[in-house]
Protein backbone atom coordinates (compact mmCIF):
# COMPACT_ATOMS: atom_id res chain seq x y z
CA UNK A 1 0.00 0.00 0.00
CA UNK A 2 0.77 3.70 -1.02
CA UNK A 3 2.70 5.66 1.89
CA UNK A 4 3.61 8.14 0.88
CA UNK A 5 2.56 10.73 -2.43
CA UNK A 6 6.11 10.15 -3.92
CA UNK A 7 5.60 5.98 -4.19
CA UNK A 8 3.77 7.09 -7.18
CA UNK A 9 6.75 7.22 -8.79
CA UNK A 10 9.44 5.51 -6.20
CA UNK A 11 7.85 1.90 -5.81
CA UNK A 12 9.51 -1.12 -4.26
CA UNK A 13 12.05 -1.68 -7.89
CA UNK A 14 12.81 2.03 -7.51
CA UNK A 15 13.42 1.90 -3.55
CA UNK A 16 15.65 -1.24 -4.30
CA UNK A 17 18.10 0.59 -6.58
CA UNK A 18 18.33 3.76 -4.43
CA UNK A 19 19.21 1.74 -1.38
CA UNK A 20 21.60 0.02 -3.96
CA UNK A 21 23.16 3.13 -5.10
CA UNK A 22 22.75 4.96 -1.58
CA UNK A 23 20.44 7.81 -1.99
CA UNK A 24 17.43 6.07 0.10
CA UNK A 25 17.71 7.42 3.33
CA UNK A 26 17.74 11.06 1.38
CA UNK A 27 14.48 9.93 -0.05
CA UNK A 28 13.34 7.92 2.92
CA UNK A 29 13.89 11.70 4.74
CA UNK A 30 11.44 13.32 2.31
CA UNK A 31 8.68 11.32 2.19
CA UNK A 32 9.03 11.02 6.08
CA UNK A 33 7.69 14.80 5.44
CA UNK A 34 4.84 13.76 3.34
CA UNK A 35 6.45 13.08 -0.16
CA UNK A 36 5.70 14.95 -3.17
CA UNK A 37 3.38 17.91 -3.42
CA UNK A 38 -0.59 16.81 -4.28
CA UNK A 39 -2.08 20.06 -4.18
CA UNK A 40 -1.85 22.85 -7.11
CA UNK A 41 -0.41 25.89 -4.60
CA UNK A 42 0.58 29.39 -5.49
CA UNK A 43 4.59 28.65 -6.68
CA UNK A 44 3.01 25.73 -9.34
CA UNK A 45 0.30 29.14 -10.61
CA UNK A 46 3.15 30.87 -10.80
CA UNK A 47 5.19 28.60 -12.92
CA UNK A 48 2.05 28.03 -14.89
CA UNK A 49 1.77 31.31 -15.97
CA UNK A 50 5.11 30.94 -17.87
CA UNK A 51 4.80 28.23 -19.39
CA UNK A 52 4.25 27.67 -23.25
CA UNK A 53 5.91 24.33 -23.83
CA UNK A 54 4.34 21.29 -22.17
CA UNK A 55 5.35 17.21 -22.76
CA UNK A 56 2.14 15.35 -22.13
CA UNK A 57 3.65 11.26 -21.89
CA UNK A 58 0.38 8.55 -22.05
CA UNK A 59 0.79 4.88 -22.50
CA UNK A 60 -2.15 2.67 -24.08
CA UNK A 61 -3.44 -0.72 -21.84
CA UNK A 62 -0.22 -2.73 -22.95
CA UNK A 63 1.92 -0.16 -21.71
CA UNK A 64 3.14 1.29 -24.52
CA UNK A 65 4.27 4.45 -23.84
CA UNK A 66 3.74 7.98 -25.92
CA UNK A 67 4.25 11.96 -25.36
CA UNK A 68 3.61 13.98 -27.39
CA UNK A 69 4.21 18.25 -27.21
CA UNK A 70 1.52 20.67 -26.43
CA UNK A 71 2.40 24.09 -26.55
CA UNK A 72 0.54 27.92 -27.17
CA UNK A 73 0.95 31.23 -25.68
CA UNK A 74 2.17 31.27 -21.92
CA UNK A 75 -0.06 30.56 -19.39
CA UNK A 76 -2.28 28.38 -21.81
CA UNK A 77 -2.43 26.03 -19.07
CA UNK A 78 -4.99 26.75 -16.41
CA UNK A 79 -5.99 26.08 -13.16
CA UNK A 80 -9.29 25.01 -12.77
CA UNK A 81 -9.18 23.74 -9.21
CA UNK A 82 -7.23 22.78 -6.79
CA UNK A 83 -6.06 19.63 -8.17
CA UNK A 84 -7.18 19.94 -11.59
CA UNK A 85 -5.13 21.47 -14.88
CA UNK A 86 -6.89 22.05 -18.39
CA UNK A 87 -6.01 23.13 -21.44
CA UNK A 88 -7.43 23.36 -25.39
CA UNK A 89 -6.22 20.66 -27.47
CA UNK A 90 -6.03 22.32 -31.01
CA UNK A 91 -6.20 20.40 -34.46
CA UNK A 92 -2.95 18.53 -35.73
CA UNK A 93 -2.12 15.75 -37.21
CA UNK A 94 -5.09 13.35 -36.63
CA UNK A 95 -3.07 10.53 -35.39
CA UNK A 96 -5.11 11.13 -32.10
CA UNK A 97 -2.78 8.73 -30.06
CA UNK A 98 -2.85 9.96 -26.82
CA UNK A 99 -6.58 10.78 -27.40
CA UNK A 100 -7.03 6.75 -27.87
CA UNK A 101 -4.42 6.10 -24.91
CA UNK A 102 -6.43 8.16 -22.34
CA UNK A 103 -9.73 6.31 -23.70
CA UNK A 104 -7.99 2.64 -22.41
CA UNK A 105 -5.41 3.97 -19.87
CA UNK A 106 -6.40 7.29 -18.14
CA UNK A 107 -3.03 7.50 -16.31
CA UNK A 108 -0.50 10.31 -17.68
CA UNK A 109 2.52 12.43 -16.96
CA UNK A 110 3.14 16.44 -17.69
CA UNK A 111 6.04 17.56 -18.23
CA UNK A 112 7.02 21.03 -18.06
CA UNK A 113 10.14 23.05 -18.82
CA UNK A 114 11.28 26.29 -18.31
CA UNK A 115 14.39 27.35 -19.97
CA UNK A 116 14.92 30.63 -19.51
CA UNK A 117 15.27 29.83 -16.06
CA UNK A 118 16.54 26.18 -15.62
CA UNK A 119 13.42 24.92 -13.81
CA UNK A 120 11.29 22.02 -14.27
CA UNK A 121 8.44 20.19 -12.83
CA UNK A 122 6.62 16.57 -12.71
CA UNK A 123 3.24 15.94 -12.63
CA UNK A 124 1.50 12.68 -12.38
CA UNK A 125 -2.32 12.49 -12.84
CA UNK A 126 -5.05 10.99 -14.74
CA UNK A 127 -6.03 12.96 -17.46
CA UNK A 128 -9.07 13.01 -19.94
CA UNK A 129 -10.63 14.19 -23.39
CA UNK A 130 -13.47 16.42 -23.28
CA UNK A 131 -15.37 17.08 -26.66
CA UNK A 132 -18.07 19.26 -27.53
CA UNK A 133 -17.98 21.52 -24.24
CA UNK A 134 -18.24 24.91 -25.48
CA UNK A 135 -18.39 27.10 -22.38
CA UNK A 136 -15.11 25.09 -21.29
CA UNK A 137 -13.76 25.03 -24.14
CA UNK A 138 -14.16 29.34 -24.46
CA UNK A 139 -12.70 29.69 -20.42
CA UNK A 140 -9.92 27.65 -21.24
CA UNK A 141 -8.92 28.93 -24.69
CA UNK A 142 -6.26 31.69 -24.86
CA UNK A 143 -7.50 34.78 -26.09
CA UNK A 144 -6.42 36.00 -29.44
CA UNK A 145 -4.59 32.60 -30.08
CA UNK A 146 -4.78 31.45 -33.53
CA UNK A 147 -5.43 27.66 -33.74
CA UNK A 148 -8.54 25.48 -33.84
CA UNK A 149 -9.92 24.17 -30.76
CA UNK A 150 -10.39 20.84 -31.02
CA UNK A 151 -11.30 19.53 -27.45
CA UNK A 152 -10.26 20.09 -24.02
CA UNK A 153 -7.98 17.91 -21.88
CA UNK A 154 -8.46 18.01 -18.24
CA UNK A 155 -5.67 16.57 -15.64
CA UNK A 156 -6.33 15.66 -12.73
CA UNK A 157 -3.54 15.90 -10.41
CA UNK A 158 -1.90 13.22 -8.13
CA UNK A 159 1.28 14.36 -7.01
CA UNK A 160 3.93 17.04 -8.73
CA UNK A 161 7.65 17.62 -7.81
CA UNK A 162 10.36 20.07 -8.67
CA UNK A 163 13.69 18.67 -10.35
CA UNK A 164 17.06 20.85 -9.70
CA UNK A 165 18.10 22.93 -12.69
CA UNK A 166 21.52 20.61 -12.61
CA UNK A 167 22.28 20.41 -16.75
CA UNK A 168 19.57 21.83 -17.52
CA UNK A 169 20.62 24.18 -20.94
CA UNK A 170 19.40 27.56 -20.48
CA UNK A 171 17.70 28.57 -23.38
CA UNK A 172 16.23 32.04 -24.37
CA UNK A 173 12.55 32.93 -25.92
CA UNK A 174 13.06 34.47 -28.96
CA UNK A 175 10.01 36.52 -28.05
CA UNK A 176 11.96 37.87 -25.16
CA UNK A 177 15.33 38.28 -27.24
CA UNK A 178 13.76 40.64 -29.91
CA UNK A 179 12.12 42.59 -26.88
CA UNK A 180 15.00 43.18 -25.19
CA UNK A 181 16.89 43.91 -28.22
CA UNK A 182 14.31 46.31 -29.63
CA UNK A 183 13.92 48.42 -25.88
CA UNK A 184 17.96 48.25 -26.10
CA UNK A 185 18.05 49.52 -29.80
CA UNK A 186 15.28 52.49 -28.02
CA UNK A 187 17.96 53.65 -25.82
CA UNK A 188 20.23 53.71 -28.58
CA UNK A 189 18.29 55.96 -30.79
CA UNK A 190 17.40 58.20 -27.62
CA UNK A 191 21.33 58.60 -26.65
CA UNK A 192 22.66 59.52 -30.06
CA UNK A 193 19.57 62.09 -30.99
CA UNK A 194 20.45 63.50 -27.51
CA UNK A 195 24.39 63.39 -28.50
CA UNK A 196 23.32 64.72 -31.72
CA UNK A 197 21.66 67.68 -29.97
CA UNK A 198 24.95 68.57 -28.00
CA UNK A 199 26.88 68.42 -30.88
CA UNK A 200 24.39 71.00 -32.39
CA UNK A 201 24.49 73.78 -29.29
CA UNK A 202 28.01 72.89 -29.02
CA UNK A 203 29.62 72.47 -32.00
CA UNK A 204 33.82 73.04 -31.13
CA UNK A 205 33.52 70.81 -28.18
CA UNK A 206 34.21 67.70 -29.92
CA UNK A 207 37.19 65.15 -29.09
CA UNK A 208 40.43 66.49 -29.71
CA UNK A 209 42.45 65.27 -32.54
Amino acid sequence: MPTSSSDIAFTPVVKAVQSRRRSRAAYAEMEAGGGFRTVIDDSLVLFLAGVDTAYLATANAAGQPYAQHRGGPKGFIRVVDERTLGFVDYAGNRQYVTTGNLEENDKAFLFLMDYTNRRRIKLWGRARVVEGDADLTACLMPEGYRARPEQVILFEVEAWDVNCPQHIPQKLDAADVARALAELQARIDTLEAENATLRHRHPDTGTPA
